[in-house]
């Protein structure tokens, strides 16, 4: 199993690299890089600094919900691991396509930690539902009040972030129907996979139907935990909301750094989330290369002649700069997390 995962990260790392090289070649082809980096060395460094601390605010941002909601769980868990578990959450989120690759890992952490499954799964999925409904609020708002103003900015393109927006829905739709009608929902699967298996697209396995229906009763327990805690739910929404407006900032504090103060912090952390919504669902790690094709297309207007070093700046720092963080964190998560475990077993040390 580890052999398996370690080749699925190692493939992932891999594509992650091809993508990013195929990436640059497209954006900066025929650009003058020496003049591009000049400009990008002029940006004041305070406002650089404060866009880092942005990243890590929003990396931090889903520990606090993960602590919050373990300990209402009356999980033992500490603070500093739950940093850790994010960390190794938004690493494995970056390099693989459409975000999968982060709960998994975290779970696989948690449980070195002895955590119980169960409740893990509970609170990550709780996360997830809530991580995608504030981009679900996000994108319904702007597509009911601010169409024509995202038009204005998007173009030809806007069909890409009705794309978005579409799929995101149709995502905390399929989630609330799991955690509200499991029953139905286990319904659907099951025939789903029966329906598969009959046409021999699936061989058939007894153990694959055995785990869909354990995977549909932790939604059942899901449902139960969101109608005897909504204020948890809410508190867990409203974070959630800060942790993804803070990351959102930080084309602004780009667009401060290179010495503009036209355009507002609203209008510049609003066209930044439209871009985010547009690409959250897409099959490719942290959106690359559709990112960057629609911050050309938008903040063109925004940074004039300097687009194109500010998107260094902004995708540099709010991307790169996040999956650079959380490598590193993930490294110590690596060799901290299930540490002490290990050596109370070995008897160096006595058990509390």
């Amino acid at each position: 199993m580890k052999k398996m995962n370690k080749k699925k990260t190692i493939l992932n790392i891999m594509f992650l690299i091809t993508i990013f090289f195929l990436t640059m070649y497209l954006v900066f082809r025929g650009e003058d890089i020496e003049q591009i980096l000049a400009v990008a060395r002029t940006a004041k460094k305070g406002y650089l600094f404060l866009s880092i601390i942005c990243v890590i605010f929003f990396i931090i941002g889903e520990s606090i919900i993960i602590y919050y909601m373990m300990r209402s769980l009356g999980a033992k868990v500490r603070m500093g691991h739950c940093a850790l578990y994010s960390f190794v959450g938004f690493f494995f989120s970056c390099i693989t396509p459409s975000a999968t690759g982060g709960q998994p890992m975290q779970i696989y952490y948690m449980k070195k930690d002895k955590l119980p499954i169960p409740v893990t799964t509970l609170v990550l999925m709780i996360v997830t539902i809530t991580y995608k409904a504030v981009l679900v609020l996000i994108g319904v708002v702007v597509c009911v009040f601010g169409r024509d103003f995202v038009k204005s900015y998007l173009g030809n393109l806007i069909w890409v972030f009705y794309l978005g927006v579409g799929l995101n829905v149709f995502c905390v739709g399929l989630m609330m129907v799991l955690v509200f009608a499991p029953g139905l929902a286990k319904n659907l699967m099951v025939k789903g996979m029966k329906f598969l298996e009959y046409f021999h697209i699936l061989k058939h396995r007894p153990e694959r139907l055995e785990k869909l229906e354990q995977s549909m009763d932790q939604y059942h327990e899901t449902a139960a935990f969101w109608a005897g805690h909504k204020r948890i739910i809410l508190n867990v929404f409203l974070i959630t909301f800060l942790q993804r407006t803070i990351l959102f900032t930080v084309t602004y504090w780009i667009y401060c750094a290179l010495g503009f103060h036209s355009y507002g912090i609203v209008t510049i952390t609003l066209l930044q989330s439209v871009i985010s919504v547009s690409v959250d669902m897409l099959p490719l790690p942290g959106g690359m290369g559709i990112s960057e094709t629609l911050y050309m297309v938008m903040f063109a207007p925004v940074f004039g002649k300097v687009m194109l070093p500010s998107m260094l700046l902004s995708r540099g720092i709010s991307y790169y700069g996040q999956l650079l963080i959380s490598a590193v964190m993930t490294c110590v998560a690596h060799f901290t997390i299930g540490r002490n475990i290990r050596k109370r077993k070995k008897g160096d040390i006595p058990a509390c």
